[in-house]
Order: structure tokens, then C-alpha cells, then sequence
């Protein structure tokens, strides 16, 4: 899909700022690997790399990977290292980019120098993040199918998914029929499991557990039989859930199906960081690392060290903005603001998102409203894969957004926002009546009036 032009924006600096030509590799033949989730690669050799597009580069990887063309839009070819991902437009050059690397790293990242001139991209085949979930479940194609599963499973492992205890459970079942097949019995279970490790089922942070040195081995051995009973209890109930032990496919859409009870499932990340809420003169001007994930259901902000949802907004429950730093040492701000409450009074809250990516995260919200925006038929298919959840005795999405405990439920009180009235002229703790929008941008709200970020408001 077209139109992600948040991804690059224009850069005042000069084209010298970029490093080395690409001519020589323009009309030179070169072994190229495009990496995909799994472990796994699809090795080509391109003609001029110098100047080979994405497009050009997919026919080729299609026709690899044997990826229908009903379904390419499925997936993009994405740069990405430990510092920056960007999903990359079909006319977009990957060879001219890597060259471009530190260049990006610098304007949308806060890494030092040492960490910048030792990190190297890698080009990935991976999802689009503009596919809609509900077609995903249409696809019968086994191969496509295991490419998206093999994604969603490395976010679900690696906690970039937060998700409950039943939900990790019931992924790490499916996932074992679907690697080994659905005939184990309790010898065979046991047995993959121990060669296998439990962080191979299960996300890294529950199979390795965190009690550190104040656990005692029987504590950890009780704590993983523990797990490996619950595993093979979830995996006898899906062998046994029909006559017929159940396809590879039906296994695959099952767990892509799972996944998209997750609102997030699907988005592109972004790094950043948040205030923690004051406690005392101590803490003052500390900050939380967070990841913000975005696609074409919301904005989440999720907690890096504890693995959940600090807050979670649909883009009609938000406005947004973001502000350039105007001296040296300012931050670039992503600014979110939704509905609370101070004291039983509702009040607009703001978040501010610390981040150099809060340009590319400001354009790639406008984006996912206006596209979420035109597209046809848009309600009846939430309402289509909300039925079918329902329907698969899953909770709805907006059910798991307000559940007490869960790891999806909001933390608005964890949360170090400003509370604002009077049209944004000044802050205040409480307001008589609802105030007007803060910012230019938002989704549906003909009677809030535009207000400028103030030096008032941007000293909460």
C-alpha cells in the first residue's frame, strides 16, 4: 500500500550529509539476502542493486517464497536494526537507503555515536502494517499463512505483544501443534519441551521468570513444571477439540486469530520515553522507556520493562500533535491528548512522548485515520470479526480494553499527564465544563477550537 510518506520526511540538511555514491553498484550484479521472521532468508541475485526498487525486489521475492498475488499486499519490505524500523514504499530505493543509515539514525534516534556507526541494517520481508486483520483469517495459503504466524510469534515471545496469561497459554499450545504436530503424547511432550526450552512456546519474560537471585532453584523447578503442565493441558485440549486432529491451517488461522484479540497486533514500533509521575524531590525528571506501538486500530503505549499497556486509544478517542525542539538540549514531543477525570471531574489529559521519531509518529496516526477513514466497508468488517470472536467464546476487544488487571486494561493513574482548561490558555487541576481540544489535529470533533501549545502547558 501507497501513501506512508511519514516514513522520510524532508531533511533540511544538504545532500552532502549523505555518505559515498551508489553509482558503482548501479549496473554491477550482487548477492543479496532479504531476511524474513524464523530464522530464515531468501537469497537473490540482483541486477544493478545500486538503483533496484522495492517493487522490482518483490516480484522477485514472491516468486520465491510463492506468494500469490492476491495476497502480496500483505506484506512490505522493511529496513530494521536494534535502533530503527521503517517500512519502506514500493518505489523506494533499499541499497541507496542502507547507505543513507546513519544519516536516519541520527535525525530519528537518540543513540550514541559509537552505537550509530556500529549498527547496520538488515532488509526484511515482513507484514505490511496497512493490512487489515480481518484479511488475514481469508487467506488459505499455508506458506503465507506460516510467514505471518512466524512474525506474530516472535512478538508474542519476545513481549512486543503484551498479552495475559490465558492468551500466552493458548499461543504457546498452538504453536507447539503447529511445530510438532498435534499426536504428542505425555512422554513426547516432556521431551520437546526439555530440548526445546519453554522460551521457545513461551514469551521469553514468563518462561525465564524475574525473581533474579532472591529465587531458589526448587522455586524455579516448581515454577516451570508449573508451566509445563499448564502447557500440556492446553495442548490436549486443542488435539481434542475435534474428531479429526485439526489441519495445519486451521492451526495457523487459530493463532493469527488469537493474536488479533490483541488491539496492537499488527503495528509498527516506535522507541521512546515518558515522565514518571513525581514522588518526590528524588525522582524528579526521570523517565520510563516505552514502546508506542501504532496501526489502523489506535495508539499504544506500552511499558518496556513490564510488559503491558500503560494507554491505549483509538484514534477517535484522541487529538494528537508533535513540537519540534526550538533551542538545543529540547526534546522532540509527541503530544496525546484524551478524556480523564481529576477528582470525578472529567478533564483533557495530555501525555508528551519523548522521542526524536515523533515526526514519523505524527505522520504515520494522519496516515492510519485517513486511511482507515476512506476505507469501504471498514465498520462492517469490525463488526464481521467482532461477531467472530464472539462467536470463538472470546472476549470483544472493548471488553479486554476495560478488564480489571489485564495487561491490555490502560494505567491511566500510572501516568504522568497534564490536565488543562480555558481553552489551553492555562492549567488547572479541575474544569466546569469540557474543555476545547488542545490540538489541530483530530479525528472527529467539529466544536473543539484550535489552541497553540503554550510555554505553560509544555511545563507539566
Amino acid at each position: 500500500m501507497e501513501g506512508d510518506d511519514c516514513n522520510f520526511p524532508p531533511d533540511s540538511s544538504d545532500d552532502h550529509s549523505q555518505r559515498g555514491s551508489v553509482a558503482s553498484s548501479a549496473t554491477l550484479s550482487r548477492y543479496v539476502l532479504i531476511y524474513l521472521f524464523g530464522e530464515s532468508a531468501v537469497h537473490l541475485t540482483v541486477e544493478g542493486l545500486g538503483s533496484v526498487t522495492v517493487q522490482e525486489l518483490g516480484r522477485s521475492v514472491r516468486e520465491a517464497l510463492h506468494v500469490p498475488e492476491s495476497v502480496q499486499d500483505a506484506f512490505a519490505f522493511w529496513l530494521s536494526s536494534p535502533l530503527l524500523e521503517l517500512q519502506l514504499k514500493v518505489r523506494h530505493q533499499p541499497y541507496k537507503l542502507c547507505r543513507q543509515w546513519q544519516d536516519l539514525l541520527y535525525r530519528f534516534t537518540e543513540a550514541s555515536e559509537e552505537d550509530i556507526s556500529q549498527d547496520e541494517p538488515c532488509l526484511q520481508y515482513r507484514r505490511n502494517v496497512f493490512y487489515p486483520k480481518f484479511k488475514e483469517l481469508q487467506i488459505e495459503d499455508k506458506g503465507v499463512l506460516k510467514l505471518l504466524y512466524d512474525e506474530a510469534r516472535n512478538n508474542i515471545l519476545t513481549g512486543r505483544y503484551p498479552c495475559d496469561p490465558e492468551h500466552w497459554m493458548a499461543l504457546g499450545a498452538l504453536s507447539l501443534a503447529i511445530d510438532e504436530g498435534s499426536s504428542l503424547d505425555s512422554q513426547q511432550f516432556t521431551s520437546t519441551i526439555r530440548e526445546k526450552k519453554l522460551s521457545s512456546f513461551l514469551p521469553a519474560h514468563v518462561a525465564m521468570g524475574g525473581g533474579g537471585l532472591l529465587s531458589t532453584l526448587r522455586g524455579k523447578s516448581s515454577r516451570q513444571a508449573g508451566l509445563e503442565q499448564n502447557l500440556l493441558e492446553e495442548y490436549r485440549k486443542i488435539c481434542t477439540s475435534a474428531a479429526n486432529p485439526p489441519e495445519p491451517t486451521e492451526l495457523l488461522h487459530q493463532y493469527l486469530a488469537t493474536c488479533h484479540i490483541l488491539p496492537y497486533y499488527g503495528s509498527a514500533f516506535f522507541f521512546g520515553e515518558i515522565d514518571k509521575p513525581v514522588q518526590g524531590i528524588l525522582q524528579r525528571g526521570k523517565r520510563k522507556a516505552v514502546n508506542i506501538g501504532i496501526c489502523l486500530e489506535g495508539v499504544y503505549v506500552m511499558d518496556v520493562k513490564e510488559k503491558h499497556v500503560l494507554l491505549g486509544l483509538r484514534f477517535n478517542e484522541l487529538s494528537w500533535d508533535h513540537s519540534h525542539p526550538e533551542e538545543e538540549g529540547d526534546s522532540h514531543i509527541l503530544w496525546l491528548e484524551f478524556d480523564g477525570e481529576e477528582d470525578g471531574t472529567p478533564v483533557n489529559k495530555l501525555l508528551k512522548v519523548y522521542s526524536k521519531q515523533a515526526q514519523l509518529m505524527s505522520g504515520f496516526i494522519e496516515f492510519c485515520v485517513e486511511l482507515k477513514s476512506a476505507s469501504e466497508g471498514g465498520a462492517a468488517a469490525d463488526n464481521d470479526e467482532e461477531a467472530s470472536q464472539s462467536k470463538n467464546g472470546r472476549a470483544g476487544r472493548r471488553g479486554m480494553l476495560h478488564r480489571q488487571n489485564s495487561v491490555v486494561c490502560s494505567r491511566v493513574h500510572s501516568l504522568s499527564t497534564i490536565s488543562y482548561v480555558d481553552n489551553g490558555k492555562e492549567i488547572k487541576r479541575l474544569k466546569p465544563k469540557r474543555a476545547a481540544s488542545f490540538f489541530t489535529r483530530q479525528v472527529s470533533a467539529p466544536s473543539y477550537s484550535a489552541v497553540q501549545v503554550t510555554e505553560s502547558l509544555e511545563q507539566g
